[in-house]
C-alpha cells in the first residue's frame, strides 16, 4: 500500500501543520514516510505545496509523479487547479471553499465552484464556517484535514492525539479549538459525501452545508436532507433564506 497526498494552499495557512499531524500519524501506524515542501512567501500569500508519501513498504523518492497523487488536500480552491494534473484516476480532491484573494484577476467564485465541481471525486467544505464555529478562524487548516481523514489510513483518535501534540504548547484552549475544528471538518466531509451519493448535486451540497450550524452537522442526517430537498432549487434557497444557521436535524422543516 502507498498513498501520495499533495497538501496545497497559500503562505501562512499552514500547510505544514496539516503534514506535521500526517507524518506523525504515518509513523504512530508504522508506516513508512517520505515529505517535500515547496515554500511560498507568507507575506505575499505566495503559493505553498508539499508532496506527502506514506506506505507499508520503503518510499524512495519523496516527489509525487504527475498522473499518481491520490489525493490533493487544499485549503485554497484555486490552488486545487495548479496540481489537479497531479491526480491519478480515481484520485480524490478534498478542498476548502474560502477563497484567498491574493492576485488581481482572481476568478469569480460561482465560476471556481462549478469548475471544481465538475470533479469525478470532491468533497468541497466551507473551512471558515467550520473555524468560525470551532472558536478561531486560523483554525481552517485542522478543519479540512478533518474533512479528509476519511480518506486517510488512521483513527481518527491518532490524527486527534497529533493536533494535540502540535498545538500543546499554546495552551490547552488552543487544543480544543484545533480539535473541534477538526471534529467539525470530519464530520462536513462526510455530510457532504452523504448529500452528494443521495443525488445532491455537489453546488447545492455545500451551499446546504454552509448554512447549517457547523456545531450540529451529523453524516447521518445527509440521507434525509438529499430526499427533503433533492434538486428542487426552490426549496433550497427557502433554507439559505433562513436568518439564522439552521440545525442539521430539522431536515424535515423543508420538505
Amino acid at each position: 500500500m502507498e498513498k501520495n497526498i499533495i497538501l496545497a494552499g497559500v503562505g501562512g495557512q499552514g500547510i505544514l501543520s496539516i503534514a506535521f499531524v500526517i507524518d506523525n500519524a504515518a509513523l504512530d501506524a508504522g508506516f513508512h514516510f517520505k515529505q517535500a515542501e515547496v515554500h511560498g512567501m507568507a507575506q505575499r500569500g505566495g503559493a505553498v505545496q508539499s508532496n506527502l508519501r506514506y506506505g507499508d513498504s520503503e518510499i524512495y523518492s519523496d516527489i509525487i509523479p504527475t498522473g499518481s497523487a491520490d489525493l490533493i488536500l487544499s485549503i485554497e480552491p484555486l490552488e486545487v487547479l495548479r496540481y489537479w494534473h497531479f491526480l491519478r484516476p480515481g484520485g480524490w480532491v478534498v478542498t476548502s471553499i474560502t477563497p484567498y484573494v491574493n492576485i488581481p484577476d482572481y476568478p469569480e467564485t460561482d465560476e471556481l465552484l462549478t469548475e471544481l465541481a465538475a470533479f469525478d471525486n470532491i468533497v468541497m467544505v466551507d473551512t471558515a464556517h467550520i473555524a468560525k464555529a470551532a472558536g478561531n478562524l486560523r483554525a481552517q487548516n485542522m478543519a479540512a484535514v478533518g474533512a479528509a481523514s476519511e480518506l486517510l489510513d488512521f483513527s481518527e483518535d491518532q490524527l486527534l492525539g497529533f493536533v494535540e501534540k502540535l498545538f500543546a504548547r499554546k495552551g490547552e484552549k488552543m487544543v480544543a479549538v484545533n480539535q473541534r475544528a477538526f471534529k467539525y471538518g470530519r464530520a462536513a466531509g462526510l455530510f457532504f459525501r452523504g448529500l452528494v451519493d443521495g443525488g445532491m448535486p455537489r453546488l447545492a451540497a455545500i451551499k446546504l452545508s454552509a448554512k447549517l450550524a457547523a456545531e450540529t452537522i451529523d453524516p447521518e442526517h445527509a440521507g434525509a436532507w438529499a430526499e427533503a430537498l433533492g434538486a428542487d432549487e426552490n426549496k433550497l434557497e427557502t433554507v439559505l433564506a433562513e436568518k439564522e444557521a439552521v440545525a442539521c436535524d430539522q431536515a424535515a422543516a423543508f420538505a
